[in-house]
């Protein structure tokens, strides 16, 4: 039986504030504290930002999306999807402004691996148990409305448990079957936090077997980049296409940050194309990829319909 209790009573965190025994002590009063060999808590992962300093004017919000991201997956107007320096994909580099002080936004743990290291380090230390820690945080998906919590840090857990080689039960061995289990425990740990009640730490009971005896990490789940059939929206792929095929890579973040007729102004500007190739360029460039139906599009050149 898997059982999960999310405490109350802990106190607002502010820079600085030692975490463990604040934990400790609100899962000590709840009544299924305090805690067991085996336990693995969850911990959203503002709590953790907060404690470590990492809030700052909600004006630099921009500037810090940028500063935090290595680079741009998909953006629409002010909205952007970003790969983060810990390899995060994730919306606005997870910069976020939910509870939390009018006029302030807090960023995401510099190293949430370590984090979640320090933690658990700490907690083992107070009680002598054998715990896991997951560090959270919530995300959209692709394809799917709605946003779910997913591991962000990972300590004495394991991330994903790997099924390939395994048979089932018509003997058949599982080829590719790898469930990210951790990310599976931090989903579930939410339904019983909340996001408005006040519980930034949920207790999950009876998955001991998960616990890692050499220590894991959540760059175990990301998807190398050489294998991401989605590392780019249908749009930034054109983008990141046409630049290539005319040699101007090194501009991507440049062009991905403006819209439209400016967007291909600025690509053809630099292209050193002929005016056939440029208007072959300039109406895929404005092609918009949806699947809801065939697009006619408008080519203003010369080649002939068959070429198009």
């Amino acid at each position: 039986m898997i059982t999960i209790f999310a405490p109350a009573g802990i106190e607002e965190v502010s820079p600085g504030t030692d975490l463990a025994p604040l934990l400790l002590a609100a899962i000590d009063a709840d009544p299924a504290g305090p805690l067991r060999d085996g336990d693995i808590l969850v911990v959203t992962s503002k709590i953790i930002s907060k404690a470590e300093g990492r809030i700052e004017p909600a004006s630099r919000r921009a500037e810090l999306i940028t500063s935090e991201s290595t680079r741009t997956i998909a953006r629409r107007g002010e909205t952007r999807i970003v790969r983060t320096g810990t390899g995060l994909t994730i919306a606005a580099a997870g910069i976020d402004n939910s509870n939390l002080a009018a006029e302030s936004i807090l960023l995401l743990p510099r190293d949430p691996d370590a984090s979640a290291m320090l933690l658990r380090e700490r907690l083992a230390s107070a009680t002598g148990l054998r715990l896991g820690v997951i560090i959270s945080d919530t995300a959209g998906r692709p394809w799917r409305l709605g946003q779910t919590d997913h591991a962000i840090g990972i300590s004495g857990v394991r991330a994903v448990d790997d099924y390939v080689g395994v048979r089932d039960a018509y003997g058949n061995e599982l080829q590719v079957t790898a469930m990210a289990v951790a990310d599976e425990i931090a989903a579930a740990a939410d339904l019983a936090k909340g996001k408005l009640r006040g519980r930034p730490v949920a207790v999950v009971r009876g998955l001991a077997h998960l616990l890692s005896g050499t220590d894991s990490a959540a760059r175990e789940l990301l998807r190398d980049p050489a294998s991401d059939m989605f590392g780019y929206g249908s749009q930034e792929a054109v983008l990141a296409a046409a630049l290539a095929a005319t040699g101007q890579q090194q501009r991507f973040e440049e062009l991905v940050a403006l819209d439209g007729a400016e967007r291909t102004s600025q690509l053809l500007s630099g292209a050193h194309l002929g005016d056939e190739a440029a208007d072959l360029l300039r109406a895929i460039m404005s092609v918009e990829l949806r699947t809801g139906g065939p697009q006619q599009v408008e080519i203003d050149s010369p080649l002939p319909q068959t070429d198009r």
